[in-house]
């Protein structure tokens, strides 16, 4: 099995037995991702402190994206993509303090009608920009995720472009967003940027964040893709554990037990168990 990290996403609403729970359960870390609210009440630092005491690291942290009319670094109004700008700075000085390194953010809301599509990369080019250099500053990394639909990076083409303005920008792999190329394209044109994933499954269709082996992609074919890009870092899981998920139904809700062994299932390309019903779409 690759030495690869085991993480999930969480709130800041954990407790210490909750980390306790993820730890004896072989999470080894998070990422820390929140309801927009959630933001403005955050402790980072007693978050870190919950987490380390239970032996979990605070690998990567989820910068806000919600509302899009109030949160969106492509925004071209000029005055609110400041304030984005400036918001993300506030939570970059923060995290970065409290010694997490990696930020996951998005490079726009949505919808994005294809006549807006071209000031809305240049706004977004300019934002990344400012705060991959803001970022650096504290010795962190602002990692861009791949986004679906018509949000803006929805193929490694215009993450590509996203990115360009500023070598430092790096990858956050969602490997449940990509509706316009195969996994295999992805991976091939962006591999060497990828510094953090998302892990989920999905139909094709649309989003769904389902368990690895509940949709349909080829898990064996991406995780030899991400050996040959030589991926080290962590697989974390970006999942909807309830018993009942979007176009599915679970026989119970997913443990954080059911997580560890579905990564060792992915690293050793075992047949991935699962005990869900796929619903019509």
């Amino acid at each position: 099995m690759a030495e690869r990290l085991t993480s999930v996403s969480v709130n800041n609403t954990l407790k210490a037995e909750d980390y306790a729970l993820l730890r004896s359960s072989g999470i080894d870390c998070v990422e820390i991702s929140m309801l927009d609210y959630m933001y403005d009440t955050l402790d980072i630092d007693e978050v870190v402190r919950l987490a380390s005491k239970a032996g979990v690291k605070v690998r990567s942290f989820h910068l806000r994206f919600y509302p899009f009319f109030n949160i969106d670094i492509s925004n071209t109004d000029e005055e609110k993509r400041i304030y984005a700008v400036e918001y993300q700075k506030t939570f970059i000085k923060k995290v970065s303090a409290a010694g997490v390194r990696i930020f996951v953010i998005h490079p726009s809301g949505e919808p994005i009608a294809d006549a807006d599509r071209p000031a809305r990369i240049n706004a977004a080019k300019r934002s990344l920009k400012e705060l991959a250099e803001y970022a650096d500053e504290f010795g962190s990394v602002l990692a861009v995720e791949d986004l679906p639909r018509t949000c803006l990076g929805n193929c490694s083409k215009e993450l590509l472009d996203l990115i360009s303005v500023d070598s430092r920008l790096r990858v956050t792999f969602d490997v449940n967003h990509l509706l316009k190329e195969t996994h295999r394209e992805f991976v091939h044109a962006v591999g060497k940027y990828i510094v953090n994933t998302h892990f989920s499954d999905y139909d094709f269709i649309d989003e769904r964040h389902w368990m690895p082996g509940e949709g349909d992609i080829n898990w064996v074919e991406l995780m030899d893709l991400l050996d040959e890009a030589g991926y080290k870092g962590a697989i974390n899981y970006e999942i909807n554990r309830d018993k009942e998920a979007r176009f599915l139904t679970r026989e119970r809700k997913i443990e954080y037990t059911d997580i560890k062994k579905n990564h060792i299932a992915l690293e050793t390309r075992a047949p991935l168990e699962t005990f869900c019903t796929r619903l019509p779409v």
